[in-house]
């Protein structure tokens, strides 16, 4: 079996060293996974000069810098500092809690992106509600999550992540999955269904250390890091991603992700 020496995430010090590594290593490998979603819910909007767009959960910004690429008004909500800070060093407008300083005078935008699942603890309907309080009237709320569980190879190395954590709090990657589960977030905000699609999202990593890089980035596996000890985690990431190494060293996994669009009425 190949064994990869992991040098980014998973052998960074504890600390804000280790922080900032795994920040990095989502930016550099993990985030560009997503690019097709982004650009699926971009061209559907046509976002462009006429668009005001608010990440909430951005990262590193990614998704916000392909629609400032597009023209449109940008700003961000990152909870993360090391996150938050990598989105500023590409220059985005990105907070803690609050719209950036640059956007007070703003109180709604047309487009509110919800493209990452809410962190263990919060409550999805309530990142849903407030998504709703933030969009202008006309405007839309794009909610974004895994598509079936059958049509995702990656399912069964996120399985990883819920073995190991055990009872601890671990989300499930797909429990907004199922039909109707986004759209049942819409309740009691205000906002109604407008349409959505599925998007392939492969996941294509240059060799196995990368591959456990990234997958580690996504904070999914934090809850079994901290139940089973990182070093157990990381070996069982690693036999998980066997089948998908190919002969020349790559590992990729075929994923669908699907989104919502929802419409604030005027």
């Amino acid at each position: 079996m190949a064994s990869a020496r992991v040098t980014g995430t998973t052998a960074a010090p504890p600390g804000t060293g280790r922080a900032t590594a795994r920040a990095r290593d989502w930016a550099e490998i993990q985030e560009r996974m997503l690019v097709p979603l982004y650009e699926a819910v971009h061209d559907r909007l046509e976002v462009g000069p006429a668009t005001s767009v608010l990440g909430l959960g951005c990262r590193s910004g990614l998704a916000l810098l392909l629609a400032a690429g597009r023209g449109a008004q940008v700003a961000g909500l990152e909870p993360d500092d090391a996150l938050r800070g990598l989105a500023r060093e590409r220059r985005l407008r990105v907070g803690a809690d609050r719209p950036p300083e640059a956007d007070v005078a703003r109180s709604a935008y047309s487009l509110v992106t919800v493209f990452e699942q809410p962190p263990p603890g919060t409550e999805p309907r309530r990142t849903v509600a407030g998504a709703a309080r933030l969009v202008l009237p006309g405007g839309h709320v794009v909610l974004a999550a895994w598509g079936p569980r059958e049509r995702c190879e990656s399912a069964a190395v996120l399985d990883v992540a819920r073995r190991m954590a055990r009872r601890s709090g671990a989300r499930d990657p797909f429990e907004l999955s199922p039909p109707g589960a986004l759209e049942d977030l819409l309740a009691g905000t205000g906002l109604r269904p407008a349409g959505g699609g599925r998007v392939g999202c492969p996941f294509a990593y240059p060799d196995l250390e990368s591959a456990l890089r990234g997958l580690l980035a996504t904070g999914l596996y934090d809850a079994a890091a901290e139940f089973s000890g990182p070093a157990l985690v990381t070996k069982e990431l690693e036999e998980a991603l066997q089948p998908y190494l190919r002969p020349d060293g790559t590992v990729r996994m075929t994923n669908v992700f699907r989104y919502l669009i929802a419409e604030r009425p005027r």
